[in-house]
């Protein structure tokens, strides 16, 4: 049986990277999905790539960030097709560059985009998943959320807090049939860090040291992120070599600590 077929859902961000193959390998399974992007050619392009392959979509332009237009999509989604299965909260952006580089406004632009938008995704959501009595919300955190990863401190910050909000939430919606599961992706080949700001850094060179990591492509991410929403996993955590950085994170802190402070000393070496 598949489980995806003949279920709404939709997905932030999915103009590239993991939230447009997310959003793809849910039209291949038979899901209808509503694409969302703050861009608008990009967005358009990913669900007409979707339909031509035969799935059922539909493409609206978000941001992520307003409160009211998230809620509106929700709400025109429940008048059309009476539920949602599923939410993806995928949007998001990087800021590298330490914590003495990174001036407030970046903090707030983040933040707004990578915490907020999933608040407000979930917030114009959740009633609507409780009034149905079923429905599964996915947030997408990073390895970054469960390790620090120095020289990424704003980045880190938001993708925690998403962890911590979505383990609570996961708890409180339990008893009301609301489903929550947290996506934790290592390097993932996508653009999100060669379009990121490079706070004091040599954007070339910081780049080639992320792309040094072993890593998959967006459309491996997908399967392994569905495989995890179907089996309903607390913390969907993405490539081996995150999953072993996870894992040492929980028996061996001091040996991350030693192993991120050589990374950053390399970094270090970037900073202008």
């Amino acid at each position: 049986m598949n489980y995806f077929k003949r279920k709404v859902a939709i997905v932030t961000g999915a103009a590239s990277g993991i939230g447009k193959a997310v959003a793809i390998e849910l039209c291949k399974r038979g899901a209808h999905v509503i694409f969302t992007d703050r861009s608008e050619d990009q967005v358009k392009e990913a669900c007409e790539t979707a339909i031509k392959n035969g799935g059922h979509a539909e493409a609206i332009v978000l941001d992520v960030t307003d409160y009211e237009a998230t809620r509106q999509v929700i709400d025109n989604a429940v008048s059309v097709h009476g539920k949602i299965d599923f939410m993806f909260n995928n949007a998001g952006i990087a800021i590298a560059g330490e914590f003495r580089d990174v001036d407030l406004e970046g903090w707030h632009r983040l933040f707004e985009i990578n915490l907020f938008g999933v608040v407000n995704g979930m917030k114009a959501v959740y009633p609507v998943m409780i009034e149905q009595g079923s429905g599964h919300i996915i947030n997408t955190s990073a390895l970054a959320g469960l390790i620090p990863l120095p020289g990424n401190s704003v980045y880190v910050a938001a993708k925690h807090a998403l962890v911590g909000l979505s383990s609570t939430v996961r708890i409180e919606g339990k008893d009301l049939g609301v489903k929550v599961s947290v996506v934790c992706p290592g390097h993932i080949k996508t653009p999100i860090f060669e379009n990121a700001d490079m706070i004091r850094l040599d954007k070339k060179k910081a780049t080639e040291g992320i792309t040094q990591i072993p890593g998959i492509t967006a459309e491996q991410c997908a399967r392994i992120v569905l495989k995890g929403v179907e089996k309903n996993k607390h913390i969907i955590v993405v490539t081996r070599f995150a999953k072993m950085m996870a894992l040492f994170q929980r028996i061996n802190t001091g040996l991350v600590h030693a192993i991120m402070g050589k990374v950053m000393r390399d970094f270090r070496e970037n900073r202008k």
